[in-house]
């Protein structure tokens, strides 16, 4: 079974923000699939595929009600909880070091500087999980990061954001069918144009 974990903050105040984009990415997977999303083991919303025939794959989706910098111990009580194995752990997050809708994905990795991924890992006791994160832009680098991250996308950003949530719906299918590997081969070379420099942590 696949755990997915969409990160996000709780509250209709911080829906739409840059911070909340791992929270659209699950939805929209579950929009997909028909699949509801109820109370779960733990300070969290999930919702479940069970891998009927003809159906969507057998999978979890999860998105945290803790906020980001407590999301790690929701994370691994889900986790431990149904049993799931590292390797199938693939947490969705936004992250500011990468331009505005590029994709991301990693085997495993380093925080990076997000509140989120640092948290799991601390719960985890462990950097080997799988993550996507996708982009969403440093903006003027005089302003603070927190400001920046809760910060709504402009007009002009919305579309490309929309675009960028579709693909990495598509690339959490692709992660549940055949793993994280393919995913990197597809989602990180597409997106990658000459000149274009994340400067993120792997």
């Amino acid at each position: 079974m696949k755990l997915i974990v969409g990160l996000g903050n709780p509250g209709a105040e911080y829906d739409g923000t840059r911070h909340n984009v791992g929270f659209e990415v699950v939805d929209e997977v579950a929009r997909r699939w028909g699949v509801a999303f109820q109370s779960a083991p733990a300070d969290a919303v999930l919702a479940k595929s069970h891998g009927l025939p003809g159906g969507p794959p057998a999978a979890i989706l999860l998105k945290p009600l803790a906020f980001m910098n407590r999301s790690g111990q929701v994370v691994g009580a889900v986790q431990r909880y149904y049993r799931v194995e590292l390797p199938d752990l693939f947490v969705v997050t936004d992250d500011v070091n990468l331009a505005l809708g590029r994709l991301r994905a990693r085997r495993q990795g380093s925080a990076g500087g997000h509140n989120g991924l640092r948290s799991i890992i601390t719960c985890l006791g462990t950097e080997a999980f799988s993550r996507l994160r996708i982009g969403v832009g440093r903006g003027d680098p005089r302003r603070g990061l927190a400001g920046r991250v809760l910060s709504r996308f402009d007009a002009d950003e919305r579309q490309t954001m929309d675009e960028a949530v579709e693909r990495a719906a598509d690339a959490v299918t692709q992660f549940i069918e055949l793993g994280v590997e393919p995913v990197m081969n597809e989602f990180n070379r597409s997106e990658v144009r000459e000149g274009d420099s994340d400067g993120g942590v792997p």
